[in-house]
């Protein structure tokens, strides 16, 4: 449904209207306004259902403008794609109106996502920030552990940031052993999944433990346990990897239906 070509030649087309990862309701109760012309503020984005989409980037919300958050939650999977890029290019678009190496105000390329400096001739990209996360079971239990920033009684799945010359393999040995103190055996690959908040790319991985004693570390894991897939903490959203690792593993071991 998401055509990743810029439209930079359409004069009007759809627009998301984004501000302070607010955005604003549209037509037929999704994020996309009606076609309207275009101005020259507007962000180019994609192409959605083969109309040209643009982004608007606001400086104040409405008050009536949902968190993203909320709009991944009440809409259909197919949607993703759309919000992250919008996410993600309004914070690029945010963060880089000067230029990092020298400071001169930077201009926007209209033929590709990038911010130009006339001055030194540097060019900033959209920035993906590489995670892992990593669902870390011990026969058929789930440990999952509680961010101090989580919801009350949330639990999720483990992840960090991938940290300078590591591999992900190696990130997901040494995070789950910080945060949680396990050593873990065998690591095997799962997906990954764009998390606009506000631009990681989640690598998600499974990991075996390879014993039970928890031992956290009370800064970034608040609590951590392990779960039977038959009793089961509050869980992330369903839009999430962190949901998605969960609920393959209890359909591999038969804990839903």
């Amino acid at each position: 449904m998401l055509r990743r070509e810029l439209p930079s030649e359409a004069t009007a087309g759809r627009v998301i209207r984004l501000a302070r990862g607010r955005i604003a309701p549209g037509i037929d109760d999704g994020p996309l306004q009606a076609v309207q012309p275009w101005h020259a503020r507007l962000q180019p984005l994609c192409w959605w259902q083969e109309e040209p989409v643009a982004l608007s980037l606001e400086e104040q919300p409405g008050e009536d403008w949902p968190e993203a958050r909320e709009w991944l939650a009440r809409l259909p999977e197919s949607w993703y794609a759309l919000v992250a890029t919008s996410l993600q290019v309004a914070a690029w678009l945010q963060n880089h109106r000067f230029c990092g190496r020298c400071g001169t105000p930077t201009s926007r390329l209209d033929a590709e996502f990038a911010m130009h400096c006339e001055a030194c001739g540097h060019r900033t990209y959209p920035r993906n920030s590489p995670c892992i996360i990593t669902l870390v079971t011990h026969g058929e239990s789930l440990l999952l552990a509680r961010s101090p920033r989580h919801p009350p009684g949330r639990y999720s799945t483990l992840a960090g940031f991938i940290e300078p010359g590591e591999a992900a393999e190696e990130a997901v040995r040494r995070e789950v052993f910080e945060e949680v103190g396990l050593a873990v055996g065998r690591v095997s690959y799962y997906k990954s999944q764009p998390w606009p908040f506000p631009h990681s790319l989640m690598l998600g991985f499974f990991a075996e433990a390879a014993s039970r004693r928890i031992r956290i570390d009370g800064v970034e894991i608040a609590d951590a346990a392990w779960f039977s897939p038959r009793r089961l903490p509050q869980l992330p959203p369903l839009y999430s990897i962190s949901r998605a690792l969960i609920e393959t593993h209890l359909k591999e071991v038969g804990g839903r239906g």
